[in-house]
């Protein structure tokens, strides 16, 4: 079966859902509506690991790949949650290559980084898993995507993307609006710095959040994460007169 990070890597344009609220019933329906995988926020959403793992066995159900987005500098939880079966990781406020690196570190076995390993993890499918074949099955689905918040990350967009392990990149507009002293992404020299990332990608796929489907249809290649609770927010709205 291919895999998320392959689809990703062969060029295909995805769409995901990016969930903050604990919802299996969201993550559900994102999967019965034809998602090609989900998102489930762990740095300003909850970061209960039995609510992850209950909502992890429901996308696997379905078939749904799932990535966590875990906070600035946290190993110890990227190691958990890619144990519980995630597909990768998200990982906020990288702004150099050599952070970059220690997220691979921490999401990758050796060589490439230094997870600590088992088989006896439900990623691992409890111990039934040989070492060869959990190693072969972490090589092809574990992602690692840094997040861009800062002009020094925008700038060091090709630097991070050339790091082994990193698979793309995802910019996030808020942070990068309030550490550029802007209004909002849609404050033209925010802009411009997103036209920069997309300039030195140099046509990898990137992952570009996105709250509304004409937003969706103008992102770059890649990986379109639709903000769920941008878009119920928008609809809630409009029920009153």
């Amino acid at each position: 079966m291919t895999t998320l990070k392959q689809r990703v890597h062969a060029g295909e344009r995805l769409h995901g859902a990016l969930l903050r609220l604990p919802s299996e019933t969201l993550l559900e329906m994102a999967a019965v509506a034809g998602l090609d995988y989900a998102v489930i926020d762990c740095e300003h959403g909850p970061a209960d690991l039995l609510s992850l793992q209950q909502h992890l066995q429901i996308a696997a159900a379905h078939d749904l790949p799932v990535l966590v987005r875990v906070g600035e500098r946290e190993p110890a939880l990227v190691l958990r949650v890619l144990d519980l079966g995630a597909q990768g990781v998200i990982v906020p406020h990288v702004d150099t290559p050599e952070q970059a690196r220690e997220v691979v570190a921490a999401a990758h076995y050796p060589p490439l980084g230094e997870r600590g390993f088992a088989t006896y993890s439900r990623a691992g499918r409890f111990g039934t898993n040989t070492i060869a074949e959990h190693l072969a099955a972490a090589e092809r689905t574990t992602m690692v995507i840094p997040m861009l918040e800062t002009p020094l990350a925008c700038e060091n967009t090709a630097d991070i993307l050339a790091v082994p392990g990193v698979d793309t990149v995802l910019v996030g507009p808020a942070d990068l609006s309030v550490a550029m002293g802007k209004s909002g992404p849609a404050d033209p020299a925010v802009a411009q710095r997103l036209a920069q990332v997309v300039e030195a990608a140099g046509g990898r796929p990137l992952m570009t959040i996105v709250g509304s489907t004409e937003q969706g249809a103008q992102a770059p290649p890649g990986m379109v994460l639709h903000n769920l609770t941008h878009v119920l927010m928008q609809l809630l709205r409009t029920l009153k007169p």
